[in-house]
């Protein structure tokens, strides 16, 4: 039989005894402090020790009464270490360490975290109390209404919601100069203010699995219709109807589960209760915080919808001893409401002692003790919210009506209450769905339309109506003058590459690498790129961004000389995280027959030549990215080799696009062959083109490594010949030439205006493979 000890003394700690004492597991219930709800119910006893950080009073009543478990119920123990302070003796604490604690004891600390899992969220900024002047110009210029929220822990009331800049700035200063919410205040979290119904989604975790309950609703203000100042909460009501099942599994999906695994994969596992806020926006649920405890009032609803087959003992048990996974958690059909009696004055001054008096309430009814005290023999208030009034029923009116009819049983000087807790579920709308409020706009789609067409109009050439708007785009291929000609398609993406651009904001680049990947394997048939399409994927059109892409897109037409014709611009609610986006393209050309590239007289003996890359280009990002991570830099550091630049700039320099520079070479019959040198590196790439038997042989040697590949070889100690099958390694196009036109493709190519350095680097050989010689030589430079 289980010994539970509970810290804390409000109607939270008293909903979680309740719950507790019906558990067949449990003997004894210790609260400390408790309260007069806690001191009468079944198992249950209250100890008067004091809850401060070391707790060693706490921790040898644990030991000398045999405790099994300890239920932290508010957050400030947590986040103090109250978890470690038990395990060092060898009992367990349903809720987490210090260090997972952190998700509620620090904002900027749980955005970062946000930030880095791609968890939805607002947009933000940190900023330390030193950085006022910062705080005030991102205000200022950050275009978008804003939230204020002190880091630390501010007894929930650390949050602003200016209605105006000029509110905001002095928000700022009331709490980076005034210091109204103390050291709570010393970092600031600057948020986007997020639009929609807010939700809290409360779920059991032991690190591993994770389990929601249904979500409720809050009432933080004071006032009916919500107005007034904020509360500790006014009452709550679950299931939210609003949290639908897509919506649900959206915040498993996209928010819980990356959460927990997060949390687990970087050092800090999550056990415990995991209350997290949610808005839910028109681009999804996005979360507003995360609280690692039960919340008040939504527990004293929830107690009450859980199963009457659900054991609360086994289940927390379950969480500490790591195998959440062997219980079973249900609720009861219908709906949970819990109502607050608060004190006259509350959330301002207000006085206490008043005498309560309770009289027959219903039977399914519940009144949790929230801020009482006995004075003698008389029960009286001593804190703002008094107690909490609950009931289950099949349906929410009927939920409602019995708490309402035993509030009306419960008396005492000032008291005050909200008659419309879940207003917002009873007036529901009842119209139909519309297509923007499933999360797409066609108003968006039709702005960037308007918004590309001048970078599409600079793309025109001969052969290519390039009036973007229609169902399909048109090219005139007999306008052209081409005599017997071939077309050729490629296809291609981005890669992971595009995650860097997601993750640092730079967008006007990867429209440049999405055409390179596709016209220069073109390029390597022989092929003159004609015309390409682009295909843009995400969850929410953002505009802007979009327009960015694309403005790319018809950069790196131009520098192929093709024409950019039409595109697919898809909004897909729920495919995608918001904020990311997908790209892929689609690129023909054409060739005379004649011309077809590789020809069929490569020979052992021929040269290869190869063309300078720009950089990267886009292949081997997951491995990029995997050395940045390792080198303790971040994106916006400075790049270590070329301090003008960030080191995302550099890593985001766009694919080459041979075309123009190979295209004459080409026409002139000066090339047998070409690799262009992508994912695989040499070693995959340049057998490609090469006849059944035939091999080459690269000399490593020939050229100078760039300093970008250095860098990777170092700081992520890659061999050379892993470099080889990975990377350009500094050579993006690969052309095999006659012995007896290598001077003169030398000259053709490196004459062109703006072309790439050009190097002699290898041989085709009668040995199938590629033979990468003088390796070496990359590790010494």
């Amino acid at each position: 039989m289980a010994q539970i000890l509970i810290l804390g003394g409000g109607g939270r700690e008293h909903a979680l005894a309740w719950r507790l004492a019906q558990s067949n597991l449990v003997n004894r219930i210790h609260v400390c402090p408790g309260n007069p709800g806690t001191a009468i119910s079944p198992k249950t006893t209250n100890i008067d020790l004091p809850v401060i950080h070391p707790y060693t009073q706490l921790v040898q009543y644990a030991v000398d009464n045999q405790i099994n478990l300890v239920v932290p119920g508010p957050e400030d123990p947590l986040v103090h270490g109250v978890e470690k302070c038990f395990r060092n003796v060898g009992i367990p604490v349903f809720g987490p360490t210090q260090l997972a604690a952190r998700m509620e004891g620090s904002k900027a600390f749980s955005k970062q975290f946000m930030h880095r899992h791609a968890i939805p969220t607002a947009k933000f900024k940190t900023f330390s109390s030193s950085q006022l002047q910062d705080a005030i110009h991102y205000v200022q210029t950050c275009a978008h209404p804003v939230v204020l929220k002190a880091s630390g822990l501010a007894g929930g009331k650390g949050v602003l919601i200016p209605s105006s800049t000029e509110e905001a700035l002095q928000g700022l200063r009331s709490i980076m100069v005034e210091n109204v919410f103390g050291a709570a205040g010393d970092e600031v979290v600057i948020e986007e203010l997020l639009q929609g119904p807010e939700i809290s989604v409360l779920a059991f975790s032991d690190g591993y699995t994770i389990v929601p309950l249904p979500a409720a609703q809050d009432h933080k203000r004071i006032g009916e219709g919500d107005t007034g100042l904020n509360t500790g909460g006014m009452g709550a009501y679950a299931p939210a109807p609003v949290a639908t099942p897509d919506i649900m599994h959206r915040i498993m999906t996209e928010t819980l589960r990356p959460t927990i695994d997060g949390m687990r994969k970087e050092g800090f596992p999550f056990v415990g209760l995991l209350f997290t806020g949610f808005m839910l926006t028109a681009d999804g649920p996005k979360v507003l915080e995360y609280n690692v405890r039960f919340g008040d009032p939504e527990t004293e609803a929830l107690m009450m919808l859980l199963s009457e087959n659900v054991d609360l003992a086994q289940v927390l048990l379950a969480c500490a001893e790591r195998h959440l996974d062997s219980v079973q958690i249900t609720t009861r059909p219908g709906f949970s409401v819990s109502v607050i009696l608060v004190s006259g004055g509350y959330p301002g001054t207000y006085d206490k002692g008043k005498r309560i008096e309770v009289g027959d309430v219903p039977s399914d009814v519940v009144v949790f003790h929230c801020g009482t005290s006995m004075n003698g023999n008389d029960l009286v208030t001593s804190g703002g919210r008094v107690m909490a009034v609950t009931c289950c029923a099949p349906t929410l009116e009927q939920a409602l009506a019995q708490v309402y009819t035993a509030i009306d049983k419960i008396s005492f000087e000032g008291k005050f209450y909200r008659r419309d807790i879940a207003h917002r579920a009873l007036s529901a709308p009842t119209q139909g769905l519309t297509y923007a409020q499933a999360g797409v706009s066609v108003d968006a789609g039709n702005a960037l339309v308007e918004a590309i067409k001048p970078y599409v109009r600079a793309t025109k050439r001969l052969g290519a109506d390039v009036e973007i708007g229609g169902f399909g785009g048109i090219f005139d291929l007999k306008a052209i003058g081409y005599m017997d000609p071939v077309l050729v398609s490629g296809t291609d993406g981005v890669g992971t590459k595009l995650r860097i651009a997601v993750d640092t904001g730079v967008h006007h680049l990867v429209g440049i690498d999405l055409v390179a990947m596709s016209v220069n394997d073109l390029l390597v048939q022989g092929a003159e790129p004609l015309y390409f399409l682009d295909y843009y994927g995400c969850s929410r059109l953002d505009v802007a961004t979009a327009a960015e892409v694309v403005k790319g897109i018809a950069e790196g037409c131009q520098q192929a000389g093709c024409a950019l014709i039409g595109g697919e611009t898809a909004e897909m609610p729920g495919m995608y995280q918001d904020g990311d986006y997908d790209l892929a393209g689609f690129a023909v050309g054409a060739v005379e027959r004649s011309s077809i590239l590789p020809r069929s007289d490569i020979m052992p003996g021929d040269v290869l030549l190869g063309i300078a890359s720009s950089g990267l280009h886009s292949n081997g990002f997951s491995l990029v990215r995997k050395v940045i991570s390792l080198s303790g830099l971040s994106y916006s550091s400075p790049c270590p080799w070329d301090e003008h630049k960030t080191l995302a700039l550099s890593l985001l320099e766009p694919t080459r696009i041979y075309i123009k520079q190979v295209l004459p070479a080409v026409h002139q019959g000066l090339l047998k062959g070409m690799s262009h040198i992508t994912g695989g590196g040499f070693i995959e790439n340049i057998p490609r083109v090469l006849p059944k038997g035939m091999g080459v042989y690269v000399d490593a040697s020939a050229w100078q490594l760039p300093p970008v590949f250095r860098f990777l070889m170092q700081h992520g100690v890659i061999e050379p010949l892993e470099m080889a099958r990975t990377f350009n390694n500094g050579i993006g196009l690969v052309i095999i030439v006659g012995r007896e036109h290598v001077e003169r493709a030398m000259e053709v190519l490196q004459g062109s205006p703006g072309g790439a350095a050009v190097y002699r680097i290898g041989e085709v050989t009668d040995q199938s493979g590629v033979e990468m010689r003088n390796l070496e030589h990359w590790s010494r430079q």
